[in-house]
């Protein structure tokens, strides 16, 4: 199987990051019936926890950042459980958990970040459907946390 996805990536001068190992009891993407269910991935660059609260100590870009940063992980699991990014057919929907403070309401504007970046990574195919949460906490003090589901091509 080819990889455009990747070399238009790379043509971009983006790369993804190695799939993170779960930091719990659960498997990074559980794939059944050509959907891949993607486990909720936190907010890292460069090997690095991104944590903090939105409407407290980090700004809606730095939010954004983080939801990106959480994008270019799925896409990093996706690659690793279905041989290719070349597979998926359409990101199906994203849940997007923003660690917030309990007056902060910028969520959708925060999931953005996570959302615009699928659709530079799959085109077309990674228009979504979404929600975005404000949580009180996530897991490691992280600032977002997205899952994903992903219909993938027949192999």
């Amino acid at each position: 199987m080819t990889d455009n996805i990747e070399k238009a990536l790379e043509a971009k001068g983006i790369t993804l990051p190695t799939p993170a190992a779960p930091v719990a009891s659960y498997v990074p993407a559980v794939e059944i019936n050509g959907l891949l269910h993607i486990s909720g991935q936190v907010s890292m660059s460069d090997g690095q926890l991104i944590t903090g609260r939105l409407g407290d100590n980090l700004s809606l870009e730095q939010g954004q950042q983080a939801a990106k940063a959480c994008a270019l992980m799925i896409a990093a699991q996706i690659k690793k459980a279905a041989g290719s990014l070349d597979r998926v057919d359409r990101i199906v929907k994203l849940g997007v958990f923003v660690s917030s403070t309990p007056e902060y309401t910028d969520h959708p504007k925060v999931a953005n970040g996570c959302s615009d970046m699928m659709e530079v990574i799959f085109g077309a195919a990674g228009q979504h459907a979404r929600s975005a949460v404000g949580v009180a906490a996530l897991p490691l003090g992280v600032a977002v946390e997205v899952d994903a589901i992903v219909a993938l091509k027949p192999e």
